[in-house]
C-alpha cells in the first residue's frame, strides 16, 4: 500500500506541471488591453463613446484608434461582442480582448459593439438586450466611424468570445443589410447553431437562414481543447463555406489567449493578413 502511495505521488509529480503548462493563463502576456476612458480619441487610446440616438443613455460602445492613426488614411476594422457575464468575462464591452490582440494596437481600428438592453436603456452583459436595436446599433456606428475616423467600409470584420462567437451570425447575419458589412468573421468558443440556447431562435433552422447570408466569406473558427462539434455541424449545416478551423491547445475558456505569444495567435494573425491581401 506504501509503495502504490509512493508511485501515484510520483506520477502526479510529472503530471500537474504538464496541466500546468497548457494553462494559457499560467504564462506571462506580451499585450496588456487598454483600460478603457472617458477622453477624446487619438491614437492608442481606447474611449467610451455613446451615439446620438442614444444621448443620455448607459448604452455605449469602446473606439480604438491604432497607435499608427493618422487622420485622412483608411484602416481595416475590428467589430468585436463579447462574452455573456461569467467567471472569465465581465460581459462588457471593457471585457473584450480579441480585437486588439490580433491587431497588436496598430494599423486596425477596433470597436467594442454593446448589445443594446432598449427597455432599461443600458448595455445588456447577458445575451442579446434587443436584438433589432442591437442590429440597428452596429449598422449605424460601422456607418459612421468609417466616416469619420476612416475606417475601410471594405475591409470590416466581426469577431466575437462565447455569446460574442455566436453573434458573429446571430447578430451579424441578421439579415441582408448588416450581413453586407463584413469582410470575415472571427468566432471563438461557441457558434450560433451548434446548441440550442434559450433565447429565440437559438435553433438549427433559425440559424440556417443566417447561415445563408454567409456566402464565401471566410470565417476563422476557433476553439479551446477542440473545435470538432462546430466542424462536424458546419460539414453538414453548410459544407461549401470557407471556414478555418484552430483548436486551441488550453482548456481556458477565455479570449485572453490572444495577448500570449502562443502558436495559436500567430495562425490567427497570419489568417487576418491574408483575408485583407484578398
Amino acid at each position: 500500500m506504501i509503495r502504490q502511495v509512493a508511485i501515484l505521488t510520483i506520477a502526479v509529480m510529472f503530471y500537474v506541471p504538464s496541466l500546468v503548462a497548457k494553462d494559457v493563463e499560467s504564462m506571462c502576456p506580451d499585450l496588456v488591453t487598454p483600460t478603457a476612458t472617458d477622453h477624446a480619441t487619438a491614437p492608442g487610446k481606447r474611449v467610451r463613446q455613446t451615439n446620438k440616438n442614444y444621448a443620455g443613455t448607459e448604452v455605449y460602445h469602446l473606439l480604438y484608434l491604432p497607435t499608427d492613426w493618422v487622420k485622412g488614411k483608411k484602416y481595416p476594422v475590428i467589430v468585436e461582442y463579447a462574452g455573456n457575464e461569467w467567471r472569465t468575462s465581465p460581459g462588457t464591452v471593457e471585457g473584450s480582448n480579441l480585437g486588439y490582440g490580433i491587431s497588436g494596437g496598430k494599423g486596425v481600428i477596433w470597436i467594442c459593439m454593446p448589445f443594446v438592453d432598449k427597455e432599461n436603456q443600458r448595455n445588456a452583459t447577458t445575451w442579446w438586450g434587443d436584438v433589432k436595436a442591437t442590429v440597428e446599433y452596429c449598422k449605424k456606428t460601422v456607418n459612421r466611424i468609417c466616416t469619420e475616423y476612416g475606417g475601410d467600409s471594405l475591409n470590416v470584420f466581426i469577431a466575437g468570445f462565447s455569446r460574442g462567437a455566436i453573434a458573429c451570425n446571430y447578430i451579424g447575419l441578421h439579415d441582408d443589410e448588416i450581413s453586407s458589412l463584413w469582410r470575415g468573421f472571427i468566432c471563438h468558443s461557441h457558434y450560433d447553431g451548434v446548441k440550442k440556447w434559450e433565447y429565440a431562435e437559438s435553433d438549427r433552422n433559425a440559424a440556417a437562414i443566417r447561415l445563408s447570408r454567409l456566402g464565401n466569406r471566410p470565417q476563422f473558427i476557433s476553439q479551446e481543447e477542440s473545435v470538432d462539434a462546430t466542424k462536424t455541424y458546419l460539414k453538414s449545416a453548410f459544407p461549401s463555406g470557407n471556414f478555418t478551423f484552430q483548436d486551441l491547445s488550453f482548456p481556458n475558456h477565455t479570449d485572453t489567449w490572444v495577448l500570449w505569444d502562443i502558436p495559436e495567435r500567430k495562425v490567427i494573425r497570419e489568417w487576418f493578413n491574408q483575408v485583407l491581401k484578398e
